[in-house]
């Protein structure tokens, strides 16, 4: 399988890449990225993308498969217009033009809670592209809604003490169901739904990511 990736160079999306690249099922992985990251596999392709200007690489959008790990806080945006550019408005153009070109499989990284009747900002957004998704008629969708990630060497001081308590609660054997999902974990996971789930729509929420 050609694998395509958005968001390749956050946490999941690191890993993700690292994954598909040792997973023989797939033979090219191509990244749509801002800035080179100098990584080199043979099997590894770097498309340097304006994300504004999507025209210029829209005939490299093409493929079996394109993984959306592209997200980013409202702290680090600077402001809900930005974010919303860049969790909604990008994956959107994307995953039209992939759509455009025969793209037959998305699997797209959300998260707990989305829904576009929330009055939660971010969970009303990543609603909203999750409903648009859908409505461009991929054969096979695959929606992850993670809760609370675990990123290698986080400087995140509120996930940190965040991860510590659900850890406690867990061993007591309360909200088993929200516990952390560590990113290696995770991209595992994203892998592997191409090559075992069927066509249509799946949603896979929390805890029924462990059971992938």
């Amino acid at each position: 399988m050609k694998a395509l990736i958005i968001g390749a160079t956050g946490a999941t999306g690191k890993d993700l890449v690292n994954t598909l690249l040792r997973d023989p099922d797939y033979t090219d992985v191509v990244v749509f990225v801002r800035r080179a990251t100098g990584a080199k596999h043979p099997k590894l392709t770097e498309i340097l993308t304006d994300f504004d200007k999507m025209d210029p690489i829209a005939e490299q959008i093409n493929g079996d498969v394109w993984f959306s790990c592209l997200g980013t806080t409202l702290k680090t945006a600077g402001s809900k217009e930005k974010q919303w550019h860049i969790d909604y408005e990008i994956p959107l153009e994307f995953a039209r033009i992939a759509r455009r070109n025969g793209v037959a499989q998305t699997v797209l990284l959300s998260s707990y809670g989305a829904s576009p009747d929330s009055r939660v900002f971010y969970s009303k957004m990543k609603g909203e592209l999750e409903e648009r998704i859908k409505g461009l008629g991929f054969e096979k969708l695959v929606i992850f809604r993670p809760g609370l990630l675990l990123r290698k060497n986080t400087d995140r001081l509120g996930e940190r003490i965040s991860a510590g308590v659900i850890r406690f609660l867990n061993g007591l054997g309360i909200i088993k169901k929200f516990r952390p999902m560590p990113t290696e974990l995770l991209a595992e996971k994203l892998a592997k739904t191409p090559k075992v789930c069927g066509n249509g729509v799946h949603v896979i929420e929390l805890d029924g990511i462990f059971e992938v």
